[in-house]
């Protein structure tokens, strides 16, 4: 089966709203405090402008149940973290705990990465500064912008797990 595309793009008004389509299922969504840019560098604050394959997710286990896709869920762990020091060996990358370099712990007391896709920015083929935890996640109330990430409702997650799975293009535009 040829992979699907999800769609992202903005939406009227925000530089920091936008609205994500797969087939026929059309949802809103925040992106970056920033809008979107061609031109992305850690810490800017925006969502690339690019073509994404989704690799990999987490999930957190206790609070969500079960949840329908095959794509591949990896359930978070209190130790798991992403280093998003440029200078790092790992930059980039999932980590254990305890790790000295900056880093997001995957595992949050809110619920941004209850359900946590990777999207392969800076990834396959890293770049120092050029951005790092570039994932489609969960939004905080209200569709409060994100650091650069795409994100939405769980209930809309839940809608777009079903049709998502490893080598998904997220295409934001």
């Amino acid at each position: 089966m040829k992979p699907s595309t999800v769609v992202v793009r903005s939406a009227p008004g925000s530089k920091s709203r936008a609205i994500v389509r797969l087939g026929a299922i059309t949802v809103p969504a925040a992106i970056g405090r920033a809008g979107r840019t061609i031109l992305k560098r850690e810490g800017d604050g925006a969502t690339p402008i690019a073509s994404m394959k989704l690799i990999s997710g987490f999930r957190r286990g206790e609070r969500n149940g079960r949840l329908a896709t095959p794509l591949d869920l990896r359930r978070i762990r209190p130790d798991m973290l992403w280093c998003d020091q440029p200078g790092s060996a790992n930059y980039n990358r999932l980590v254990r705990a305890p790790f000295g370099a900056s880093h997001e712990e995957m595992q949050r007391s809110d619920t941004l990465y209850d359900v946590c896709l990777v999207m392969d920015w800076n990834i396959s083929s890293r770049a120092r500064h050029r951005g790092s935890a570039i994932f489609f996640h969960l939004i905080r109330p209200g569709y409060e912008p994100t650091a650069g990430c795409v994100a939405v409702n769980l209930r809309d997650m839940r809608r777009l797990l079903p049709h998502l799975r490893k080598g998904t293009i997220v295409r934001v535009l």
